[in-house]
């Protein structure tokens, strides 16, 4: 099986612009997630990767720094059209395609390397992406942190076969009687999405013909678009094992937030 790690890093963004090569305790934030999938090519075979981007800042960056990268059309709408821009160009044609957020340095490694394997185990999927089970503590500074910026952070319900049935911007599902459980369990009922997607090839190509749907548009997540039209999404339940637990940088805050959890 061939896989592309492909990693879109647009330079305008609305909240952070430029943040692909904002300082992150002494490298970029875009050369932190390129090593994070140079780490998957170098342990699986038939693994590339490289950056896309619409941007000549980003693009002269990547040459300075040996990084792979493909240029796309300005006019790509999200990351998810700008991955499948790039794998187009790829001389040969990837059977999966990981959609790597440039803007998500503390994605581990193993969560690149279980979406390989998960497809590998059920290629009948269409769309691969993990998620992470909160604890109880977890979960109420998930709480705390949507106080100050509630659309940051994304949570899925998942169902016995791991097959994620929807995401919110809102903590889902609600939860009765959460005092009786918090003492039977460990662990709450609530998953968190970590941003990275794995994709079918013929799936991502159906995908980007697809208009944005309602929900989609209402929430804000691409990814409702897919199971708006029937699409399946595979979870995978991941763990950062202790390690800095931060789906993406969206803003000059998650920055500083970012270099508090590197000093550790």
């Amino acid at each position: 099986m061939n896989t592309a790690i492909i990693i879109p890093a647009r330079y305008g963004s609305t909240r952070f612009p430029g943040k692909p090569l904002a300082m992150l305790a002494g490298k970029t934030v875009l050369e932190r997630v390129v090593g994070i999938a140079r780490h998957v090519a170098d342990t699986l075979p038939n693994v590339t990767y490289a950056v896309a981007t619409d941007d000549t800042r980003i693009q002269a960056f990547c040459h300075e720094t040996s990084i792979p990268v493909i240029m796309t059309d300005s006019a790509c709408e999200t990351g998810t059209d700008r991955v499948m821009a790039a794998a187009k160009t790829l001389p040969s044609s990837p059977d999966f395609i990981v959609n790597l957020q440039g803007d998500a340095p503390f994605t581990p490694p193993d969560f690149v390397l279980e979406l390989i394997h998960a497809y590998q185990d059920n290629p009948t999927a269409d769309i691969v992406t993990p998620v992470v089970q909160l604890s109880w503590d977890e979960l109420d500074a998930l709480r705390d942190h949507k106080r100050d910026t509630p659309f940051s952070g994304t949570t899925a319900i998942v169902d016995s076969t791991g097959r994620a049935l929807w995401f919110s911007k809102n903590i889902i599902p609600a939860i009765r009687k959460e005092e009786s459980l918090r003492s039977t369990r460990p662990l709450s009922p609530v998953y968190r999405h970590i941003g990275l997607y794995g994709y079918a090839r013929p799936a991502l190509e159906r995908y980007v013909t697809l208009p944005p749907s309602p929900y989609e548009s209402l929430e804000g997540l691409e990814q409702l678009r897919a199971l708006e039209n029937g699409m399946t999404i595979q979870a995978v339940i991941v763990d950062y094992k202790g390690r800095p637990a931060m789906t993406g940088i969206d803003s000059p805050e998650d920055l500083i937030r970012a270099e508090a959890l590197l000093k550790g």
